[in-house]
């Protein structure tokens, strides 16, 4: 796996998008819920990611109760002619306003009006991803993809983005867009990493087939990859997601070690290790990378030089292999064999042993 660089550009995708192979994520961005990060250390994280050749930012409304599309915002607005030469991305879905049924969710009243606060707390005049942050069951699905069809030919946002919603789902909406002539989605972001691998089943290969980049978000686990714990030394986790990860488990650590093993021949730390290896997952087009303080989030940039062997890299697949949901399993080992019955197809040589011994048929 070759290193690369915050300018080695990829498309989000089937589209023109052209983004870094890491993306900013700025869900600590501002310190309203007591753990984020500073208005000045948030800056200097946006300057250097920057500075550094990366083109991709990525919040949300209801990050730092709006703080971080606040602090983006300013920071860009300072700075005249600069906007346009990034591509910002911002969610909706959280309602930030307690009692209003109306106030979050994916229906148009509330599509509409999420995305005006956001265009006002970014101070721009459009956004290039509008992402669904998650999905809304009370709410038809055709609503949604052509509230936001209108509002990408109204040109307020460029590109449509499907955040940790059921696969499904996601191909609901994708088909339902692309025959009636809608906005299509480019990019789905789901939480992916050596410790979450199960959006492998389902998730992925949808994208892969639909046309949608996947961005994979807490690719370190919730800090869980990030080299705080091992065998031999635990702690508290640095998490960017407070209260939903403890500490890890007897199979965490089985992934931890191999992690750490690889680290070492490789001449780094394992959080870069964990980063690289995401970033060449199938499928896979830019990683969000979060970080509270600036020496964290160099560090995370540090992963794009890391070069792993092909040996490094399957001993990280076996320790990290997931247990998927039916019928994945199924579909990848016998389904070949019962369809090829020992023929050479795309180079793989299928067995006809499970279709001997699963078949029942008599001739």
């Amino acid at each position: 796996m070759p290193s690369m660089s915050l300018d080695s550009y990829v498309s989000l995708g089937h589209s023109g998008l052209r983004v870094s192979p890491l993306t900013l994520g700025a869900m600590t961005f501002g310190e309203d819920h007591g753990w984020g990060t500073s208005v000045e250390e948030s800056e200097a994280i946006i300057a250097e990611y920057l500075d550094r050749g990366g083109n991709f930012i990525d919040t949300a409304n209801i990050y730092t109760n709006g703080h971080s599309e606040k602090i983006i915002g300013d920071w860009f607005a300072a700075r005249p002619g600069l906007r346009d030469r990034v591509v910002i991305g911002t969610k909706f879905f959280a309602n930030l306003f307690e009692g209003d049924p109306n106030g979050g969710g994916a229906g148009r009243k509330s599509i509409v009006a999420a995305l005006e606060n956001s265009l006002r707390r970014l101070r721009t005049d459009y956004v290039d991803v509008y992402w669904l942050h998650n999905w809304d069951r009370t709410v038809p699905i055709e609503e949604t993809m052509r509230t936001l069809d209108d509002l990408a030919t109204a040109g307020k946002i460029r590109y449509v983005g499907l955040s940790d919603v059921p696969a499904w789902k996601a191909a609901q909406a994708q088909v339902t867009a692309r025959f009636r002539g809608w906005t299509r989605a480019v990019g789905l972001q789901v939480e992916y990493s050596l410790l979450e691998r199960t959006s492998e089943g389902e998730l992925i290969p949808m994208a892969q087939e639909l046309g949608l980049g996947v961005m994979p978000w807490s690719p370190l686990k919730s800090g869980l990859l990030s080299g705080k714990y091992s065998r031999s030394r635990t702690g508290s986790v640095d998490t960017l997601r407070t209260g939903l990860v403890g500490e890890p488990g007897e199979k965490d650590y089985d992934v931890i070690d191999v992690l750490e093993r690889v680290a070492e021949e490789a001449e780094t730390t394992p959080a870069a290790v964990a980063l690289a290896w995401v970033r060449q997952r199938p499928g896979v087009t830019s990683t969000l990378v979060g970080a509270r303080r600036l020496e964290q989030f160099r560090a995370n940039l540090a992963s794009l030089e890391v070069h792993l062997t092909d040996a490094q890299i399957a001993a990280l697949n076996e320790v990290s292999v997931p247990a998927l949901n039916f019928p994945a399993e199924n579909n990848h080992t016998l389904a070949p064999s019962l369809a090829f019955a020992g023929a050479t197809v795309d180079g793989v040589r299928t067995s006809v042993l499970p279709l001997l011994k699963a078949s029942s048929v008599r001739y």
